[in-house]
């Protein structure tokens, strides 16, 4: 699932809806990470995503046909929704499959969750409104670069890098459609994007990968992929979306702070992951960086994690 910011109005909580639908958002978003592992034992990686954003958006656009616009109003938008379809779904979502080939869920976790510091350094430069203030990178961008060389073998230290650069694409794409301004509804503005994205994908995959009907499907290669793009894509977003006016920024932020820890301790749990002391440190001292920038920000916009 992507990560948005997107402005919102305040409403009163009510009744136990708002609760549950948080909670499952951490759940669910920290379980993610693990459903990629296991399914790349049996799929390739370019196809695993292409078809999964694929089920993706057939979902979101069947719970929007007769509630919104299914097109964007302006022809220019479509340009804006390809840039940052390509740079999400096909750049950022590649790189993190492949990464998790060679590094752990958690970890690959912990990477992408340097998203909010990347989105404050473009943010600095393409929204006149949200200045770059140094405090807020203080405890992220050194901190990770310096626990990449901590890696273990060199694919897994690309891997990791490969990551963080998918990550700073992604807050490069979220950035740039907020200075862009769309007017679509976030789930029809995520399935244009997804659509974008995984065009080049599909093409790629029957190239590299081969034919999707002679991979191995196993049961939990197919549980995996349905898991990811109903459960981890369609409903997390709009679940996502439903509680914008829900809830407080602090509380929406806090996702993106449960996330990482929930997917190292499945990890740890159900996949059978080890992670060295050195490894908990340095994702500690990430994520502590991401906590910084969600305590120093003043702009009451959400910054939320995906998987």
């Amino acid at each position: 699932m992507k990560i948005a910011m997107l402005k919102h109005s305040w409403q009163p909580k009510t009744g136990w809806g708002v609760p549950l639908a948080w909670l499952t958002l951490c759940v669910v978003w920290s379980s993610t990470w693990l459903a990629i592992k296991v399914g790349l034992r049996d799929l390739p990686p370019i196809s695993f995503v292409a078809i999964r954003f694929l089920i993706a958006i057939a979902v979101l656009i069947a719970v929007s046909i007769g509630r919104t616009s299914l097109f964007p109003l302006r022809r220019k938008d479509y340009a804006v929704l390809a840039i940052t379809g390509i740079l999400m779904f096909a750049m950022n979502y590649t790189l993190l499959f492949w990464a998790e080939l060679h590094v752990s869920s958690g970890l690959a976790a912990v990477l992408q969750a340097t998203i909010p510091i990347f989105g404050m350094i473009f943010a600095h430069w393409m929204l006149p409104d949200e200045s770059l203030r140094l405090q807020k990178l203080s405890g992220g961008v050194s901190v990770i670069c310096g626990r990449l060389l901590g890696f273990n073998g060199p694919l897994a230290f690309w891997g990791g890098v490969g990551v963080v650069i998918g990550a700073a694409s992604a807050a490069f794409a979220n950035v740039f459609v907020k200075a862009r301004s769309i007017q679509l509804a976030p789930a029809m503005l995520a399935a244009w994007q997804m659509f974008f994205g995984i065009a080049p994908l599909l093409v790629l995959g029957l190239a590299v990968d081969g034919n999707p009907a002679r991979f191995h499907w196993t049961a939990m290669a197919l549980f995996c992929l349905l898991y990811l793009a109903v459960i981890g894509s369609a409903l997390t977003f709009l679940l996502l979306y439903w509680l914008l006016p829900r809830l407080t920024v602090a509380q929406l932020q806090s996702i993106s702070l449960i996330t990482p820890p929930g997917a190292v301790m499945l990890g740890w749990l159900l996949g059978g992951e080890t992670f060295p002391a050195s490894s908990l440190l340095g994702a500690a001292f990430v994520l502590a960086g991401v906590w910084m920038i969600f305590r120093k920000a003043k702009q009451q916009e959400p910054v939320i994690p995906e998987g």
